[in-house]
């Protein structure tokens, strides 16, 4: 193949037509557009065309019909049979069929084309010489199976004269050629035909008929014509298609023996002659002989062509590199004519920039670098250290024994055994307290806090230097190796140090002479030699100096170094947590020591007794007399006939009077339980066993809220019938405060459990008190003569959720308020592991509209118990969870789910509610802010609740209108003699509330 420019192309065909196991037809993928236009032209045109008889001129192109399916295809005759038949072959297909002449019309001029599809044949494969019919029958049928109306890619390896393309074929990922060699179908050829093996193509111009134009049918109509009216076969492969030029003559046709291809069996005409294949492959492989010689000779001449052309371009190369070095030389000898003429000031140049970074590295104290800082601090940890004091062992030691001492007595039940228990533990106290002394006397001669302090700060220092120290157990030898390591570095470094400061003097020392030998006004007579010398090597050596002490210094270290530090860092912060931990339990024992020094030195030589509470409570005692003495002379006077008003006055006046001495009295005697409750929880035990009458364990475990000195007779009592659907409830003034005494009926199995309870609930309030958004509980006593346990609570006349929302409801910015305070409230019980249970609308309040705070429970039931009771507000929404319905206990989850009910109830008031099969309320078309709904759907919800600190920190309460700050000009709300209620509320407020209260029909039910 001459410098064919085909070689090597590669295009994208469709399988249209195969011949045998290696030769098929195929269309360019891109010329789809023109067969359809030309099977719509072909189809207008061809039935108008006159039928053409006698014997058709082979030059032209005609049209073929087929009854079948009307299709017209383009066609040319290659043989007349007889009058009625003729065998065309498809110039778009390259099949061959026999039809009567009738069915065949001329095609005009200007609908005549080129052919679509060409012939190839796979590249380097031959059909077997043994291989029998049946064999090439299928070989054929697998080829078709391969590429039938397939896209495959075809890369040109060469063309034969008559136009047969030799290509490599791939469909996809699969090598047509390798898949028809696997399956023995073909083999592969003796002589490999290359491109350089086949003749040369014509052009492709003479392959076309004069003034054609292109056109096709359409191949995939073709494929469904019936087999029995096509008569495939490939008219030889070495036959030239330039004899169907219609410039040439009929003596440039090569003779066809038509009779002898007849005599094959027309019922086999679909399958080409065994005999005639094995014949063209005869002629193949002696055709290849012949190319291969004369592919040998072109090669020969071509390998002499490159020889020769190699050889030449080796000495344009070798000329071009013997230019660029004479150049390169020539540049060269400028450069360094150039650098001598500046040499010394480009040199002293460079050394001074050297010298500046050098001069930097020495003022940032390169000591630094190998670990000058962790040396201090091995110092510190090591001859700094403070040392505990000797006296803390034996103080730790006997205080052990005091607190067993201690216990000892807690756990005494008998009070005649109690008192060998106290001696011991006195005699304990005067060890301990003769060992704290020494021990603080010790202490306080110790730089504790200074030392913790220095102890911080260098920890900061070098974790922001080191990072993260490693835990590593202590071993043996760490600080002798990294001072030995440091050692050596910094011989090396002043090593390199030294021979830097020597040729830097002796720099200064040449420039010295060289500026006395050079000053004219200078008597010193100096002699050239003498004040130049040999300053080349000065500079050399100067430079070799700071450029070694550069390179040590800037060179990062190794791993080895590294860890080398590491271990030491990580040795010293481990010291330094050791002795941070112990100056930090010597700090702590010394505060200890010197608390219980100041508490228990009155105390040494004498116990505690109760005298102070018995005397407040002797004086209680009679003011209660002279009380109830007073009151039954106020009901003598009441029923009197001579009543006298001002005689009544003064009694009420003295009434009042008593009160209020015995409110002061009660509040001392909870102030003298305090002290006693001090002494008896830290230095003296015995105390409720040695003094039963005080009732200092029944104070105790009320969480200081029992008092059995307070009476309901003593307090000027209301009942309230319409807050008492449950309990006894009534209301009276303690303090210049409204409160509400609510009763519940106790026995003896009873009684301690709702002193439990309430103690519980009252001991959550008092860790944060008004912040902690629960109503505090004043006063836990029992009625002597009915068997009723009372809790005095404050009294928020109208200000439950329940009251509001009837009278006038809450505004949304009120809502969020308050139900913050809600949350809150909500939070402190669940911190301290209290289930409220029974949430509703009645022990909700809202405060002077903004602060909400959860009311107080029935002490008297459990918590299942209380959530029990199915708590339905006014539109019929259910306070109680999915989970409770389901026969849950109660926790945390199920006091958020009621807590969101009442949320979502302030917002939609007494609407009509949606709800789900589960009862749990449809938030969707309630008019609200986004965050609220979002916070709503959280809650109400059966499963993954938010908890009542999630709720506090969620987003809608962060809105800037929850926390406004009160006009400066705004007067504070004060009580009687302008001092503030305990309650948060104003006297005439409450009275106003109280009044108001009256008149509603609903009222809020404190439980």
């Amino acid at each position: 193949m001459e410098e064919d420019s085909l070689y090597d192309k590669v295009e994208n065909v469709t399988g249209c037509h195969v011949e045998d196991a290696v030769t098929f037809w195929a269309q360019n993928i891109n010329r789809h557009c023109d067969i359809l236009n030309a099977s719509c032209a072909l189809a207008k045109i061809c039935p108008q065309a006159g039928s053409v008889f006698g014997n058709p001129d082979l030059s032209k192109v005609y049209g073929g019909c087929f009854s079948e399916d009307k299709c017209w295809y383009r066609c040319k005759v290659l043989r007349v049979i007889n009058d009625e038949k003729c065998e065309v072959l498809y110039i778009d297909y390259g099949n061959s069929e026999i039809l009567n002449r009738s069915e065949i019309v001329e095609i005009p001029s200007d609908l005549q084309f080129p052919s679509v599809a060409e012939k190839y044949r796979l590249w380097g494969l031959q059909i077997a010489a043994n291989q029998d019919l049946n064999q090439f029958d299928q070989g054929r049928k697998f080829l078709n199976s391969l590429i039938f109306e397939k896209e495959v890619k075809i890369r040109y390896k060469g063309t034969y004269l008559d136009g047969t393309i030799l290509a490599l074929a791939e469909c996809g990922v699969l090598n047509i050629g390798e898949e028809i060699v696997k399956k023995g179908f073909a083999e592969r050829s003796k002589c490999p035909i290359s491109s350089n093996n086949c003749d040369t193509k014509t052009d492709s111009s003479k392959f076309q008929p004069r003034n054609a134009k292109t056109t096709t049918s359409v191949w995939s109509n073709r494929a469904n014509s019936p087999a029995s009216n096509r008569v495939k076969g490939g008219f030889g492969d070495l036959m030239p298609l330039n004899g169907w030029n219609e410039n040439n003559t009929a003596n440039h046709v090569p003779f066809i023996n038509w009779e002898k291809m007849m005599a094959c069996d027309l019922s086999r005409a679909s399958n080409i002659s065994l005999a005639k294949i094995k014949q063209e492959q005869k002629i193949i492989e002696e055709n290849l002989k012949l190319k291969e010689e004369k592919v040998a000779f072109k090669e020969e001449n071509q390998n002499l062509r490159h020889l020769c052309e190699g050889l030449k371009s080796k000495v344009e190369k070798l000329n071009c590199e013997l230019e660029a070095k004479e150049k390169a030389h020539k540049e060269t000898l400028e450069n360094v004519e150039r650098t001598l003429s500046t040499y010394v000031g480009t040199t002293v140049r460079n050394l001074a920039v050297k010298f500046e970074k050098l001069k930097d590295i020495r003022h940032a104290t390169m000591n630094d670098r190998f670990g000058e800082d962790l040396s201090e601090a091995v110092k510190a940890v090591t001859e700094g250290c403070l040392a505990a004091p000797p006296s803390l062992e034996i103080l730790e030691k006997i205080w052990a024994e005091y607190n067993t001492a201690q216990e000892e007595i807690h756990l005494c039940k008998y009070t005649d055994e109690v008192q060998n228990l106290i001696s011991k533990r006195n005699e304990m106290q005067q060890k301990l307290y003769s060992s704290i002394k020494e021990f603080i006397v010790e202490v306080e001669v110790l730089p504790i806090s200074e030392r913790l302090e220095t102890l911080q700060k260098m920890k900061e220092y070098l974790e922001a230097t080191y990072g993260e120290p490693r835990e590593a157990e202590s071993s043996e030898g760490v600080f002798e190796e990294f001072f030995e390591w440091k050692h050596t570095k910094m011989e090396e470094l002043n090593c390199v140090r030294n021979a830097t400061d020597v040729s830097l003097q002796d720099f200064v020392t040449c420039f010295n002479r060289i500026i006395k030998y050079f000053d004219i006004t200078s008597e010193t007579f100096l002699k050239s030699e003498d004040a130049v010398g040999n300053i080349d090597d000065i500079l050399k050596k100067t430079e070799l100096g700071i450029s070694q002490e550069l390179d040590l210094s800037l060179v990062e270290l190794d791993e080895a170094d590294k860890n080398i530090i590491m271990t030491v860092y990580s040795e010293v912060m481990r010291k330094f947590h050791q002795e941070q931990h112990l100056l930090t339990t010597v700090y702590h024992k010394y505060l200890d020591s010197v608390e219980f020094q100041k508490q228990i030195a009155e105390w040494l030589d004498k116990s505690p007794n109760t005298d102070g509470l018995l005397l407040v409570k002797k004086r209680l005692k009679s003011l209660k007399a002279q009380l109830r003495w007073k009151l039954v002379e106020k009901s003598n006077l009441e029923e009197c006939d001579d009543y006298s008003e001002s005689g009544m006055a003064k009694i009420k006046e003295e009434i009042a009077g008593l009160r209020n001495s015995v409110f002061q009295d009660i509040y001392q005697e909870q102030e003298e339980y305090e002290k006693l409750n001090r002494l008896v929880q830290k230095w003296f035990p015995e105390l409720p066993l040695l003094h039963p009458e005080a009732g200092i364990l029944e104070y105790m475990n009320s969480g200081g809220l029992l008092t059995v000195t307070l009476e309901r007779d003593l307090l000027d009592a209301e009942p309230m019938k319409e807050l008492s659907t449950k309990h006894s409830v009534v209301c009276s003034e303690f303090q210049g405060q409204k409160v509400l005494l609510k009763g519940y009926v106790v026995d003896t199995n009873t009684e301690t459990g709702v002193i439990k309870t309430a103690a519980e609930y009252h001991k959550a309030w008092r860790e944060l008190k008004e912040e902690s958004g629960l109503m505090q509980l004043m006063f836990l006593f029992l009625c002597k003569s009915d068997p009723l346990a009372y809790v005095m609570v404050p009294y928020y006349a109208g200000a439950s959720l329940g009251a509001l929302q009837t009278s006038v409801p809450l505004t949304p910015g009120e809502i969020l308020k308050v139900m913050k305070g809600v949350a809150r409230g909500l939070h402190t019980l669940h911190t301290a592991n209290v289930v409220h249970g029974s949430l509703h609308e009645n022990n909700v309040f809202a405060v002077n509209r903004e602060r909400g705070i959860v009311g107080d429970f029935d002490f008297t039931k459990l918590v299942d118990q209380r959530a029990s009771v199915n708590y339905v507000l006014v539109n019929g929404l259910s306070l109680t969870s999915p989970e409770i319905k389901n026969g849950q206990p109660p926790s945390p989850s199920s006091d958020m789910y009621t807590y969101g009910c009442l949320f979502y109830w302030l917002f939609v008031g007494n609407l009509e509610l949606k709800k789900n099969c589960d009862g749990i309320p449809q938030i969707d078309g309630i008019n609200m802010d986004d965050k609220v709904r979002s916070l709503l759907l959280k809650l109400l919800c059966c499963g993954n609740r938010m908890t009542s600190e999630q709720v506090l920190n969620d987003d809608c309460f962060l809105l800037p209108d929850l926390n406004p700050v009160p006009p400066e000009d705004e007067p504070a709300e004060y009580g009687n003699g302008g001092e503030r209620t305990k309650s948060g509320m104003e006297s005439d407020d409450l009275q106003g509330s109280e009044s108001a209260s009256s008149s509603e029909t609903v009222v809020p039910d404190i439980d």
